[in-house]
């Protein structure tokens, strides 16, 4: 799996991929362990596709107007963590649904947060998936069963990355 941080190195991944309909994944994490875990996951069911990281909301909401300007969009999963620093994932998911070329990206909510408002908005704003982030680490890794799902089974493999 490459690493990728910043929209730098995501625009050089994108060039260097182009329209290929090769998947990737945009993971809107703040805290690193979590990020290693997720990684951990996607790796545990053998999805090897490019990953980016964004650590704040703004970060991520930079990359959705990005993917947006695209004729092809380079993302096929976001998950997506409610508790973001400037810019949460509801008005993150907000912005998404109402990108038109982005709408449709399934949107697994990973999150920390057990409030029931919480899911009902993130579920009326599209939101594929509403998850709370496990509290071992088995339950995390089986949470690559999931963003395999999400990915489908064709786009879960990919060479050359």
């Amino acid at each position: 799996m490459q690493k990728l941080h910043g929209a730098h190195l995501f625009q050089h991944q994108v060039a260097a991929y182009g329209a290929s309909g090769m998947p990737k994944i945009l993971l809107a994490e703040d805290h690193a362990a979590d990020v290693y875990l997720i990684r951990a996951a996607l790796e545990e069911y053998g999805i090897d596709v490019p990953i980016q990281v964004a650590a704040e909301g703004q970060e991520v909401l930079q990359i959705i107007s990005q993917q947006d300007a695209l004729a092809d969009t380079q993302l096929s999963l976001i998950i997506l963590d409610l508790n973001l620093p400037r810019h949460d994932g509801i008005e993150i998911l907000q912005r998404l649904r109402e990108t038109k070329r982005l709408a449709r990206i399934p949107v697994v909510v990973l999150t920390s947060s057990d409030s029931p408002r919480d899911q009902t908005v993130a579920s009326e704003l599209g939101a594929t998936r509403f998850l709370r982030k496990p509290s071992n680490l088995e339950q995390f890794l089986s949470l690559g069963a999931v963003f395999k799902e999400m990915l489908g089974p064709e786009k879960a493999q990919s060479s050359g990355v």
